[in-house]
Formats: C-alpha cells, sequence, structure tokens
C-alpha cells in the first residue's frame, strides 16, 4: 500500500537512502538476488521434458525459467536456448533432434521456428500412433 511505503521511507534524509530502501524492499539484497540467479539457473540446467508432456507445456515451463532468468539479469543467446531445448527432450525426439540439427543454421533458427517444427513432429507422432494402435485393433479383432 502507498502509505506503507511512505511510513516505510519518511524516516530516510535523502533520496538516496529513499531508493535504496524501496530497492532491497522490492528486489532484495544482492545475495537474495543471486540466491534466486543460482536456484533458477540450477532449474535451467536440469530442465527437461516430462514423460507424456507436451512441446507446448515443455516450452511454456521452459519460457517461464528463462523469463524469470532475464527478469533478474541472467540472459542466454536464442542458440543456447535452442540447444538446450533440443537437449532436454526426451529420447523418443532423438530422430528429429538429429534431423533440426543436420538441416538448420541453429546460430540463426529462431526459436519460434523451432517450436513450430516440434509441435508439428509431434502431430504427426501422434497420428502415427493412433494410426498404429487401430491396426493392433484390428488383427486382435480378427485373432479372435
Amino acid at each position: 500500500k502507498p502509505e506503507n511505503e511512505f511510513n516505510h521511507i519518511s524516516s530516510c534524509d535523502t533520496a538516496k537512502e529513499m531508493w535504496d530502501l524501496l530497492e532491497v524492499t522490492y528486489e532484495g539484497t544482492n545475495q537474495v538476488k543471486e540466491s534466486k540467479i543460482s536456484m533458477l539457473v540450477h532449474e535451467y540446467e536440469l530442465f527437461l521434458m516430462h514423460d507424456n508432456e507436451c512441446i507446448s507445456d515443455m516450452f511454456t515451463r521452459f519460457t517461464r525459467i528463462v523469463n524469470s532468468l532475464k527478469n533478474i539479469g541472467k540472459s542466454y543467446s536464442n542458440q543456447e536456448l535452442i540447444r538446450k531445448i533440443l537437449r532436454c527432450l526426451s529420447r523418443s525426439w532423438t530422430p528429429k533432434v538429429t534431423a533440426i540439427e543436420e538441416a538448420k543454421d541453429l546460430s540463426t533458427l529462431p526459436l519460434e521456428q523451432l517450436l513450430g517444427s516440434l509441435m508439428m513432429h509431434e502431430t504427426s507422432m501422434k497420428s502415427h500412433e493412433h494410426v498404429d494402435a487401430k491396426k493392433k485393433k484390428t488383427i486382435a479383432l480378427r485373432a479372435s
């Protein structure tokens, strides 16, 4: 609340003191910032796609971490983000990852284009799974 902020800073003698007090109040000390960065970098480094997670959900989680890092002063190049996403995908994605790495210039590939390519591949994989399931069902019915 504004009145609380006023009470909080009214004892300060200079604008600098006020600013410093507000900065610590809202952003935390450098120690707190470093701790947040460390925690988020750790989360970024260990980031993996969950089993049965769709690409868009995985990308949303990834973007949340990257944006949080960016907001506190830690950012990654587009190429680093692309490579990280390709590394975090589950094993079933290996052929697609290899195809992307061979066909695309990862230094210039926009993140959105990678996302689109992965989502398109995911749709294709789901379609094939559906067809395979139908075939198995048909074979099972014929066998009975």
